[in-house]
């Protein structure tokens, strides 16, 4: 009898994640050992935007180290997994069905947003994946509908994971160990509520609703995979908080799973 998957955001924060002795190190180590393991991965990052949604048919996609000036032991770690080819046709298939105009890349590696969490839930890369990018142009309504579209998937024992970033602003980041600023502990404490409440109403406005949404999130790349999410858990779907860490004074590195 297969599983029933969860849908999960994780916030991924910065690819040195993979190497340091955090809170949400530890914690995405003990998720992967507390949750069914599940027969392959559907990941969706912040850092894989395009037109239309593309499902990555590579069959080995690379560990691609996207990003500059971190301690050198990052760049030697790789993430070997495979992609499960059929299931991606499959998705393929879903999303054109929802109304979506999907297209595939054979050629794309995996991004840190990807392998990083990953390699600390599934540290031998032995679950085949398919990893999606996120419509570069749709809603959040739309993103919703993205998420509903893979909902069934998960009662085929497929865990659905959005990889991004809860609070994100880069640009007014503090000393590490530095106090969560009241701004952002304000929109986190927004969207707490209204995911717990699962308000899709308030959740598709937040820009507008949600206090100091765009100094949270001046580009929303970083949030987009949570409405994904959001809408895999489906109408009667609940939300719960796994985990939170604030680090450098306004990243959020809030975990959520939908049911």
């Amino acid at each position: 009898m297969s599983s029933r998957q969860p849908a999960l955001f994780l916030s991924h924060g910065a690819p040195t994640l993979a190497l340091e002795d955090s809170p949400t190190h530890h914690f995405l180590r003990r998720l992967g050992l507390a949750l069914p393991k599940p027969r392959a991965i559907v990941i969706l990052s912040a850092h894989w935007q395009s037109p239309e949604p593309c499902v990555n048919l590579n069959p080995y996609p690379e560990t691609v180290h996207d990003f500059g000036g971190f301690p050198a032991p990052l760049y030697q770690l790789q993430y070997p997994a495979e992609t499960d080819q059929l299931l991606a046709r499959q998705v393929l298939d879903s999303l054109q069905a929802a109304g979506f105009n999907p297209s595939s890349n054979s050629q794309r590696g995996l991004d840190h947003g990807m392998w990083v969490p990953l390699m600390l839930m599934h540290p031998a890369a032995d679950i085949p994946l398919v990893p999606i990018s996120l419509p570069r142009s749709a809603s959040v309504a739309q993103l919703m509908a993205l998420g509903r579209a893979l909902r069934p998937l998960r009662d085929d024992n497929v865990l659905l994971i959005g990889s991004g970033s809860y609070t994100h602003n880069l640009g007014q980041l503090y000393p590490e160990g530095s106090a969560p600023q009241p701004w952002s502990l304000a929109f986190a404490a927004w969207l707490d509520d209204a995911l717990e409440r699962q308000d899709a109403a308030a959740l598709e406005n937040w820009q507008t609703l949600a206090p100091h949404a765009q100094r949270n999130h001046p580009s929303d790349e970083h949030i987009r995979p949570l409405w994904v999410m959001q809408g895999a858990a489906g109408p009667d779907g609940r939300a719960s908080k796994l985990h939170d860490d604030w680090r450098a004074g306004n990243l959020s590195m809030a975990c959520w799973r939908f049911d």
